[in-house]
């Protein structure tokens, strides 16, 4: 989950939103951490306790829902994977010198192989621990490199200058939004981790992957933020890459290539398999060809990529675009959590319900702001 959260659009945004917000962006992610951490401790709590994938969920709440909500998934997610497999090619781009569109088509054959392998679940799980653990280390250094002003970004944590809330709903979303919140919930059904005796494990696990994630985000804004504090300009075609490259010159620039790499594999990897995972159960053929299902996904992702090319501006749009599915999936989730039919005897926590609907609502509000203030303002 922390993996697919990591991706090229998690670097692209982060560090634009840093150049326009400065130390106040750090108020946007601690306020993005607590939203996500309310989301997905919901989510997966009554998905592994029901036993069920959150179509089935959905279609248990209201017949036909999940048909939707597996739509509005698989759409995000084919969204954001044309993204990621672009920030496969920039990344082997700036790592070799590649072309980018032979860098997504290489690393298209890789994801492939990886999902065909005989142990492709071990693999997918021990594959993305790896790189996630590099990326956050080589982001590190950047951070210490660019020399940010510290004491600066952590008073502006807590008292910013200026608040966005189109950055929140982007930074949401692009965390927890869309078939983000759900990867590892349908990972750990497929794992066999599931009923109310898991619940310990669970919830250790859904707040340990925003953690890792928002590790991450502070590191790669803490490295942004020393870059453009000092006068340093990001370059509008690739905010991210410029952040190593004036950190730390060359060898900066490789390293972002690696960690765009590993981002957006490990991310390809994730999209694929959870949009996916969401229609397995909704017809017999889908289960027995998800891997076939899974390939022409990884495939299709890559074939739209070579032909529409620019990936920062579809970067940022999807993150808002999943933010907006947050609170109507959260919200099936919540009324099914009331539910003995699918619960049994289990009964949610009132107070992470009352947290819950409180993201609904917030999410809700935010995604309103954002339809009305205009995508313009992204570009």
């Amino acid at each position: 989950m922390a993996t697919s959260a990591i991706g090229p659009g998690f670097l692209t945004q982060t560090t634009k939103f840093t150049s326009e917000l400065l130390a106040s962006f750090g108020f946007v992610i601690l306020i993005s951490v607590l939203l996500d951490i309310g989301a997905q401790v919901n989510i997966w709590r009554v998905i592994t306790v029901s036993k069920n994938r959150a179509q089935d969920i959905a279609n248990k709440v209201l017949p036909g829902l999940g048909v939707a909500l597996a739509s509005l998934i698989g759409f995000g997610g084919l969204v954001f994977n044309i993204g990621n497999i672009a920030g496969c090619g920039l990344g082997l781009e700036a790592l070799t010198g590649l072309d980018v569109k032979w860098g997504a088509i290489l690393s298209c054959i890789i994801a492939l192989g990886i999902f065909w392998y005989k142990e492709a679940g071990r693999l997918m799980d021990n594959s993305t621990k790896i790189m996630g653990i590099l990326m956050i280390l080589l982001t590190l250094y950047i951070a210490i490199v660019s020399q940010p002003p510290v004491g600066e970004a952590l008073y502006r944590t807590v008292w910013p200058e200026k608040i966005d809330a189109l950055k929140i709903v982007t930074l949401v979303g692009g965390t927890v939004g869309g078939y983000i919140s759900f990867a590892g919930a349908h990972r750990l059904l497929d794992a066999g981790i599931k009923g109310e005796s898991a619940l310990p494990l669970v919830t250790r696990s859904s707040v340990s992957g925003i953690l890792i994630t928002a590790t991450m985000r502070f590191v790669l804004f803490f490295a942004a933020l020393g870059v453009v504090w000092h006068g340093g300009i990001l370059s509008e075609g690739n905010p991210a890459g410029s952040v190593f490259q004036i950190a730390a010159g060359n060898i900066g620039y490789r390293f972002f290539g690696l960690v765009m790499w590993c981002a957006a594999i490990t991310s390809v990897i994730g999209a694929s398999y959870t949009s996916v995972s969401f229609f397995k159960t909704l017809h017999p053929a889908i289960e027995k060809h998800s891997r076939t299902i899974i390939s022409i996904f990884i495939i299709l992702s890559t074939l739209i990529f070579i032909l529409l090319g620019n990936p920062v501006t579809l970067l940022i749009i999807a993150g808002a675009f999943n933010g907006l599915i947050l609170p109507i999936a959260l919200a099936v989730i919540l009324i099914a959590a009331t539910k003995a039919k699918i619960m049994g005897s289990y009964k949610h926590p009132l107070w992470m319900q009352v947290a819950g609907w409180l993201v609904v609502i917030a999410m809700t509000w935010m995604g309103w702001v954002t339809i009305n203030t205009g995508l313009s303002r992204l570009f």
